[in-house]
């Protein structure tokens, strides 16, 4: 039995993950615990095979007031935790990082491109992954996981807007674009088999397909019964619109897939369907 530590009780990965393993009371035994104080230094690791990392501060307008905090939380308490982990005797340290580290809102990642982040959180992940490089040894696995948006029932971010606008708004924009995803479960389910190989390396997951923006609205709206008119109208604006926001939902944004782990224990339509409560 692998006895895992989950640290990030209360995020939204930290939960499916620990509920997804627990579907397994044979194979796992599964702890999660809060650190955002520091009760957790009081803690001994030992007993665990697997500190999973999934605590840290994301979905905030970063600003001049709150930047430090990216530091602080996503790459301090980072290297704290795995640095504990392996004084503790853990074998097993998974960090889950983020597709933000290469800093582009458009374009195709390939073996070719480099991180080069822009924002505060993409710059802490990335200082918090090559800290932690340093540390991992023979006898202390780093896996490092740099998902993209991830997806799933009541999850925060872009998919839940996304899926508001579906069944509120009457019309949407025809428009081509291609987004790398991922479903909740099906990085739960990679990131068990990462545990049960005790793998360490890099890990670009992903849903088997890539998605359009357009097609995704259309079928959220079909799963909750609206009716959604596509039309061509607002594509030149689209094209040229400066605006961040805009580059996020209908740029294309992708992971090469010949880089990439591709997840299907979940089809793109079986997860919109449970990301919409719909079984």
């Amino acid at each position: 039995m692998k006895k895992i530590l989950i640290t990030g009780s209360k995020s939204y990965v930290g939960k499916s993950v620990e509920s997804w393993l627990k579907q397994y009371p044979n194979d796992y035994s599964v702890h999660a615990i809060s650190v955002r104080d520091n009760s957790w230094k009081n803690q001994d690791f030992s007993e665990y095979d697997v500190v999973l990392h999934v605590a840290g501060i994301a979905h905030r307008k970063e600003t001049k007031e709150n930047k430090n905090l990216y530091y602080k939380i996503n790459r301090d308490l980072t290297l704290e935790l795995a640095q504990k982990a392996k004084k503790d005797g853990v074998s097993h340290f998974i960090f889950i990082s983020s597709m933000s580290v290469y800093g582009i809102e458009k374009g195709v990642i390939d073996r070719h491109t480099k991180p080069k982040p822009k924002s505060h959180y993409g710059i802490s992940k990335l200082e918090a992954e090559n800290e932690l490089m340093k540390i991992g040894d023979e006898s202390f696995n780093i896996a490092i996981v740099r998902p993209p948006m991830i997806y799933g029932k009541d999850c925060p971010g872009n998919y839940e807007k996304l899926s508001v606008l579906a069944k509120k708004s009457p019309i949407f924009p025809a428009y081509q674009n291609e987004r790398s995803m991922l479903y909740v479960d099906n990085l739960s389910a990679k990131l068990e088999t990462i545990i049960i190989k005790q793998s360490d390396g890099l890990f670009l997951p992903q849903d088997y397909e890539y998605v359009n923006t357009t097609g995704l609205v259309k079928e959220i709206a079909e799963i909750n019964g609206t009716n959604i008119i596509l039309t061509n109208l607002f594509n030149p604006l689209i094209k040229f619109a400066p605006f961040s926001i805009t580059k996020k939902v209908f740029g294309t944004l992708i992971y090469d897939k010949s880089i990439s782990e591709l997840c299907e224990t979940f089809s793109r339509a079986e997860a919109v369907r449970l990301s919409e409560g719909v079984k």
